[in-house]
């Protein structure tokens, strides 16, 4: 089943793995593979990644950051195909992938001789872009029929679903407000009326989808072997400068359209009545 409806579906620059893991879960639909399987090995690829960042294999840590990302929405649709939500998925993903955001940057700070404060700097900078394009995709998910195990506000420990265990949900859902947590925060004061907005152009969400972690990793992978391994923390760090434009976008133009509105209905209850 597709996240968004054809209507209002967008170009996610984040989720160019989608064909090849629609792929990949199909070779898996008839077997004991679970999408918890899919995660462990997004998580391998991901540590193999850093591995090759460590020891100077930028074209083979390139190739398993790109693997992940396509792994990483394989699970997903894995879930979806075999009709198997579940919340332990839904947080040992997001769990995983902030782990391994760390690590990546950790590796690319030790072999840049690069500060630990710009490294740190630039990893909070990852997670609030990332936090963004969450926020508002899931936004529209929730609003158009997406997947259940996606909240727009995670302040409460959701119920298991069948074939999950609730104590396992209880540990991943701690885990993940102790790391989220405060992005969400953040996200949310810059920007919290958006669940209950209606400006959410495809342009402006094919804009913001290069906040997503998909495409993060793509950029990492392209600036690794092209040499300018050096420049990946500062960029990440200037990058973030479009968290505030974005939603400086669309709280404007959500501000103009509903004053707009406001004008017609003026205009049609003199003109009518």
């Amino acid at each position: 089943m597709p996240k968004l409806p054809d209507e209002i579906r967008f170009i996610d620059l984040s989720d160019y793995g989608r064909p090849a893991a629609r792929v990949i879960a199909n070779l898996l639909k008839e077997t004991a593979f679970t999408p918890i399987h899919v995660t462990i090995t997004f998580i391998f690829s991901g540590l193999l990644a850093v591995a090759c960042i460590l020891y100077g294999y930028y074209w083979p840590a390139a190739f398993f950051l790109v693997f992940k990302s396509i792994l990483d929405a394989a699970d997903g649709e894995l879930a979806r195909i075999k009709n198997k939500p579940s919340y332990t998925g839904r947080y040992f993903d997001s769990v995983a992938d902030i782990v391994l955001n760390l690590l990546i940057l950790l590796a690319l700070w030790y072999v840049t001789n690069s500060s630990l404060a710009y490294t740190i700097l630039a990893f909070l900078g990852i997670e609030l872009q990332g936090t963004l394009y969450n926020y508002y995709y899931v936004i529209l998910r929730n609003r158009f029929g997406g997947d259940t195990t996606s909240r727009i506000f995670e302040n409460e420990t959701p119920a298991a679903l069948k074939g999950e265990r609730q104590n396992n949900v209880n540990i991943l859902f701690r885990l993940y407000r102790i790391l989220y947590g405060s992005f969400d925060k953040a996200i949310y004061t810059l920007d919290r009326n958006a669940s209950n907005g209606k400006w959410f152009p495809k342009w402006f969400m094919t804009a913001v989808s290069t906040l997503g972690l998909g495409f993060q990793l793509l950029m990492i992978s392209v600036m690794l072997v092209l040499g300018w391994k050096a420049y990946i923390i500062p960029f990440f760090i200037i990058y973030s400068v479009f968290i505030l434009v974005f939603t400086g976008i669309r709280k404007h133009y959500e501000s103009n359209s509903i004053a707009w509105a406001k004008k017609r209905s003026l205009f049609n209850r003199a003109y009518f009545n």
